[in-house]
């Protein structure tokens, strides 16, 4: 993955406007943390393959970014995105890491569902 440009990303969510996509969309306190005690609370969100049309999207910061995508009736968005690329099948996926590197945030459309 590379870091983000937010011109060519732009571009990139707007090929997919307009068409039926497929979601992936998660959050975490980094490298899939999962746990609850009463110093520290980790809390994620993780959809997969959800399927839907978004009317347009726009990625919007100086970075780390937000990527919104407008549906009918309601939005989407991710938040501290830093990087971007595509895997073999072709989906733009959008990624932001914390200060050591973990995970954060995944953000990934695509024409086809996730293995």
């Amino acid at each position: 993955m590379e870091p983000i440009l937010p011109d060519k990303v732009q571009e990139l969510i707007d090929r997919f406007a307009g068409e039926e996509i497929y979601l992936h969309l998660e959050t975490t306190n980094g490298a899939y943390a999962s746990h609850f005690n009463e110093k520290f609370f980790s809390a994620g969100a993780y959809i997969r393959n959800a399927k839907l049309i978004y009317e347009h999207g726009k990625i919007v910061g100086d970075g780390p970014y937000r990527v919104g995508l407008k549906l009918e009736i309601g939005w989407v968005y991710a938040e501290g995105l830093t990087h971007y690329g595509f895997d073999e099948d072709g989906h733009l996926l959008m990624a932001g890491h914390d200060f050591d590197g973990k995970l954060a945030v995944a953000l990934q459309i695509g024409k086809t569902p996730f293995k």
